[in-house]
């Protein structure tokens, strides 16, 4: 729908503001990250994994030797004999292995012999990390040999770029280790807590960092990879926290708390995983452990402590740690971090900006909702390219959920201003157009200018003849109740043909046709209304002689041209109307019906307009009206008579004008005075006035009461009395309006 400068200025300020409305009451969700919302986040992200990225290949580098059913079926119940642990070792030794990480705690001695045995394994091996863990409430306090062993693996490098604000990452009070003999021995030590999962339960973040008496240990992962690449670890610490962990050249992401996102590789024993057993029997391929980092821990259910991930409900524990591993070995790096929430921040105020500018040009819902499917498509397929591209972790939720706002509010507005403008349009069309008419406004207002513009229309004029005598002779409620009975039928039947009544003055209809809506034959549709409307008269004049009321007479004048439409008028109060020569000239054709003693004059641009458009699509009530009016290939044209060129007043030039007498095909009388009328008319402007005369006169004696045959014998007895000058082109210069 066309709006005026203002209005669209209104329009584009509000429709701006409902998309910064949107991002900010996502951003606001976003800050806030309410549960289920967040949840919702992560269900999406962990269909990023399962369903579009799918299983990954491990790198070569990282395997699991596993206390498995298998194991346990052959070596016994867990915990074994510190001495099958032994044998583990000394074989994963001769295997080659370069580092062995233990995801299990030898925190109570068994016995001197079977933990001897473990330790000497654990010194010839010189490659064992072994595990430990946090706790937050106390059991039995390690003993100081056991502290100074694990003091051995406490990251010693850290590089303070700004003095932190707090404590920034996770500080347990109590410690769970290795008993002395055994601890003596390993390469390093590393803990093997997790983080506590999100709030559905799913564990996405490992901890790569825990405090513990001022000092700052490395988790299991972490130190195995510290050993495997021969560097040491490097902590870079901002005053926010934590801002990186290097290891040699490799910089590993973490949040400000250490704690490292996951990027899992597939469900459980995506990595290769073997049975202790089999190590220990040595039927296992020597090149497949060779050089490899080994972690050794329990996938026998009753074991280990089940965790949930993206792939799996259930998932060990040894292969969370392998995972990690994996991910810092083979860079394969997600990344949530201030670069993320930076972008999600672009998306959340870009993307519902971008859709209501769309939206404003949309035309109609479905359209619209097309337009925002395809936003959140689009956002869909770059948060899978920032994700499988660039491990980048952005939400899919709350850009979503911004757009799904624009779209409700913009949706809301804009049939709010519908609504608005259909009950304006309503009532300022439903009392000079047709019920249909305005029904297709409302439908297509888009079609619908109510700005000026320049339009091709026609313009009808009709009048009461002698309305002011017929005025003093009623009584005012005769004459207000003949007027009405008299304007609501005429009124309709321009309804009836797609024209809108312009206006009443006084006893006078103004109305067009081709305007405030396209009506491609809006010329026959005129005339057709005129036709109707003298056929309507003739009714009503039957129906009033039997009330005692006068007879009346109209004439109509139809003028086809440009015209400038539009809603005029002032701020208060404006119509929509028509001005223009072509409304001035309807109006003086309607007037010279007086003097021609006709019904209907139509100009010639209205006749040739007639002749060369397409058949009207006619109205029920049209065909119902009119027994000899037919559409389509069978239409009929219009029967006229040219009655003269005239001059009107306030113009120049003269103008051909035509009596519309009906349909060619409806009375063979009309038809024979046409063809006679043309042959006397082309009498008297070659001047033969005599014989014109003596051809009207004829016409007169035929078809007696004839008003323009009547009024040529006068011009022709005028003209023989006194004849016009040399020049004379036939021309009548009408001097009334």
């Amino acid at each position: 729908m066309k709006r005026g400068k203002k209005g669209n200025h209104t329009f584009f300020f509000v429709t701006v503001s409902l998309g910064l409305l949107s991002a900010l009451l996502t951003l606001f969700l976003y800050i806030w990250s309410p549960r289920f919302l967040r949840e919702v986040d992560l269900r999406y992200s962990d269909f990023s994994f399962k369903k579009l990225r799918g299983i990954v290949k491990p790198g070569p580098d990282v395997v699991i030797v596993a206390i498995d059913e298998k194991s346990v079926n052959e070596l016994g119940r867990w915990p074994w004999s510190r001495k099958h642990i032994a044998e583990l070792v000394e074989k994963l030794t001769d295997y080659g292995a370069k580092v062995v990480s233990f995801d299990v705690i030898f925190s109570e001695p068994e016995s001197e012999d079977a933990d001897g045995m473990l330790s000497s394994s654990i010194k010839r091996a010189k490659n064992v990390i072994l595990g430990y863990y946090f706790r937050p409430t106390s059991t039995q306090k390690p003993s100081s040999e056991s502290l100074t062993q694990v003091n051995r693996s406490s990251i010693k490098l850290i590089k303070f770029i700004d003095k932190p604000k707090s404590s920034f990452i996770g500080e347990f009070p109590f410690v769970e280790l290795n008993i002395p003999q055994i601890g003596a021995e390993a390469e390093g030590f590393g803990f093997f807590n997790f983080p506590n999962p999100d709030t559905d339960g799913v564990f996405r973040r490992a901890q790569l960092l825990i405090m513990f008496d001022e000092e700052i240990y490395p988790s299991l992962d972490l130190e195995s990879i510290r050993y495997y690449l021969g560097n040491q670890v490097l902590l870079n610490v901002a005053s926010y926290g934590v801002e990186r962990i290097n290891i040699g050249q490799k910089e590993i992401p973490t949040d400000e708390k250490g704690e490292f996102l996951i990027n899992y590789y597939g469900p459980t024993e995506t990595f290769p995983t073997y049975s202790a057993v089999d190590v220990i029997s040595g039927i296992i391929p020597k090149e497949i452990l060779k050089d490899k980092l080994v972690f050794i821990g329990a996938t026998e259910i009753g074991i280990y402590d089940a965790r949930s991930t993206p792939f799996d409900a259930s998932f060990p524990g040894v292969e969370i740690h392998a995972t990690v591993a994996g991910n810092i070995i083979d860079g394969r790096y997600l990344i949530k971090n201030n670069l993320t929430k930076g972008l999600d921040m672009i998306l959340l105020f870009v993307m519902p900006l971008l859709l209501v500018l769309l939206l404003m040009r949309a035309q109609g819902t479905f359209i619209g909702f097309t337009i925002l499917l395809s936003f959140v498509f689009l956002h869909l397929f770059l948060n899978y390219i920032f994700f499988a591209r660039f491990k980048l972790i952005l939400s899919a939720l709350y850009p979503g959920l911004s757009l799904a706002f624009a779209y409700i509010f913009f949706e809301g507005y804009r049939n709010l201003v519908i609504e608005r403008r259909s009950r304006y349009l309503r009532r300022a069309f439903s009392s000079y157009v047709s019920p249909a008419l305005v029904a297709e406004i409302l439908h297509n207002p888009d079609k619908l200018k109510l700005g000026g513009e320049n339009r091709i229309i026609t313009v009808l004029f009709s009048d009461i003849r002698g309305f002011t005598t017929l005025s003093e002779k009623t009584t005012p409620e005769m004459l207000v109740s003949l007027l009405n009975e008299y304007l609501s039928p005429m009124t309709q039947i321009v309804m009836d043909e797609r024209g809108t009544l312009d206006k009443y003055i006084g006893d006078a209809i103004m109305a067009i046709f081709g305007a405030p809506l396209d009506v491609p034959d809006h010329s026959k549709r005129a005339c057709i209304s005129a036709l109707h409307m003298l056929e309507k008269l003739e009714k009503l004049n039957q129906e009033w002689h039997g009330k005692g009321w006068p007879h009346i007479s109209i004439g109509i004048g139809i003028n086809s041209g440009e015209a400038i439409v539009g809603n005029m008028g002032a701020d208060v109060r404006f119509d929509y109307t028509a001005i223009g020569d072509t409304v001035n000239l309807a109006s003086r054709l309607e007037g010279l019906n007086k003097l021609y003693g006709t019904g209907i004059i139509i100009s010639k641009s209205t006749l040739e307009d007639i002749n060369s458009s397409e058949p009207p699509v006619v109205s029920p009530s049209t065909l119902r009206q009119s027994s000899g009016l037919r559409t389509g290939k069978d239409e009929p044209s219009f029967l006229v008579r040219e009655l003269d060129l005239v001059q009107v007043k306030g113009k120049n030039e003269p103008i051909a004008i035509f009596e519309l007498l009906g349909l060619d095909n409806k009375d063979s009388k009309k038809i024979e005075i046409v063809s006679l009328f043309n042959e006397a008319l082309n009498l008297y402007r070659e001047q033969r006035f005599q014989k014109a005369k003596e051809a009207f006169s004829e016409i007169l004696e035929t078809f007696p009461g004839d008003d323009p045959t009547t009024l040529y014998i006068k011009r022709c007895t005028d003209y023989i009395d006194h004849p016009p000058p040399p020049e004379w082109d036939g021309v009548y210069i009408a001097k009334e309006k």
